[in-house]
Parts: C-alpha cells; sequence; structure tokens
C-alpha cells in the first residue's frame, strides 16, 4: 500500500494536469460543438453537414489532447520508433495517394463555414470544359452531389468548390 501511495505522490502533478486537461477536453469540445451547431442553425444547414464538421473537430481535439498528455507523461518515442516507423511507411503511402481526401475534408470545413448556397440551390460551377450546373442535392464531407438536366448526377469535389467560381440560377 505504501508503494501504491509512494508512486501517486510521485506523480501527482502529473495526474492534477491530466485530469485538467481531460477537463479542459470536455469543456472545450462543448463549446465547439455548441457554436457548430449555432452557425449550423443560424444558416439553415443540413444536419448531416454539421455531423460531418463535428465529427472531423471532435477527432481532432482528441488526437491534440492525447499528444499532450502522452508530453506530459514523458512517453518516450524511442521505445515506439519501430512500431512508428512502419506505421508512418504504410500511412504515407495511403495519404500521398489519397491527398485529395484531406483535402476534400478541410474543404469541407471551409464550406461548412463560408459557403454562400444551400442544399436546394440551382448553381453553376464553371471550370471551363468541366462546367457543371444543377440543383445541389447534397454537401457531404468529401463533395457536392448535384442534379442535373435528366436527373444526372454530378459530384463535384469539395477542393474544387472553393477554388472555381459558382454562380447562382435563378428560377
Amino acid at each position: 500500500m505504501k508503494d501504491i501511495i509512494a508512486s501517486i505522490d510521485q506523480h501527482i502533478i502529473q495526474w492534477s494536469i491530466t485530469i485538467g486537461l481531460v477537463l479542459l477536453l470536455l469543456i472545450l469540445r462543448s463549446v465547439i460543438i455548441k457554436a457548430i451547431t449555432k452557425h449550423a442553425l443560424k444558416n439553415n444547414t443540413d444536419k448531416s453537414r454539421a455531423i460531418y464538421i463535428k465529427k472531423l473537430i471532435n477527432v481532432t481535439l482528441v488526437v491534440l489532447f492525447a499528444s499532450l498528455i502522452g508530453s506530459i507523461w514523458e512517453i518516450s518515442v524511442k521505445g515506439l520508433s519501430l512500431y512508428f516507423a512502419s506505421i508512418f511507411t504504410v500511412v504515407g503511402v495511403g495519404l500521398f495517394a489519397t491527398w485529395s481526401v484531406l483535402s476534400n475534408m478541410t474543404a469541407s470545413i471551409v464550406l461548412f463555414f463560408f459557403f454562400p448556397y444551400r442544399i436546394g440551390d440551382k448553381v453553376r460551377i464553371i471550370d471551363g470544359d468541366y462546367s457543371v450546373e444543377g440543383q445541389i442535392s447534397d454537401i457531404t464531407l468529401f463533395y457536392l452531389e448535384i442534379k442535373g438536366e435528366n436527373n444526372q448526377s454530378y459530384t463535384y469535389p469539395n477542393n474544387l468548390a472553393i477554388q472555381k467560381a459558382i454562380s447562382k440560377i435563378k428560377g
């Protein structure tokens, strides 16, 4: 029993900071989720878009706070270097091949907060020979879904949607 008490006494500061960080994570997460929900309601945004953004922010916060807690507890990367090298090699190749996935997810956040068009708006995306015209039927984490004439369905990547000119068609 004395060993357990001595161990706890040794690490009391680390335990305190860890508990504080967990509480901060919970509070920060709650505030951010409320802000996203408020923004979505204010701008009449589709619920599924808000859910995507909440999940993405939540994962980012958890990874950030896990890294902070790991550094507080002085988790050595030296012991995990072989493990991390293997993981980073596999993930690095995968992320390099799917860089556009991350780009689309980031663009999705930008579209959530700053995109002036909503589901149901009729738009024209001006992209040279690849221009698209139709009604926005969905805005997902990776692409805009647009229904064109004759019920054709187009998907347009989010990262391109923030780069190209988009005009609203009245009517």
